[in-house]
């Protein structure tokens, strides 16, 4: 299934506190489970003013949607085609 980068724009990202986070989190952890199996959250890196989401999910559609359920912003959206690393130099 393909593997997708969200970037979300959101101010003061970076400053959100614990429990702020755990808000969103199961916001967004809740739109998952309602939307079934075919949609999951890897993980996110949280920055100053934005957060860089890692999905798997069959669409860039069902992302979006997941996105309009859950009320946060989808500003881009970027199927991920292949991962490199060091060990890529080898």
């Amino acid at each position: 299934m393909p593997k997708y980068i969200i970037e979300r724009d959101l101010p003061g990202a970076g400053s959100l506190t614990e429990e702020q986070l755990q808000g969103i989190s199961q916001t967004s952890c809740g739109v998952l489970q309602e939307m079934g199996p075919n949609i999951q959250w890897v993980h996110s890196y949280v920055t100053g003013d934005k957060v860089f989401c890692v999905y798997v999910a069959p669409n860039e559609e069902m992302i979006r949607e997941h996105a309009k359920q859950g009320g946060f912003p989808a500003n881009a959206v970027r199927e991920v085609k292949t991962m490199i690393d060091p060990v890529t130099a080898e």
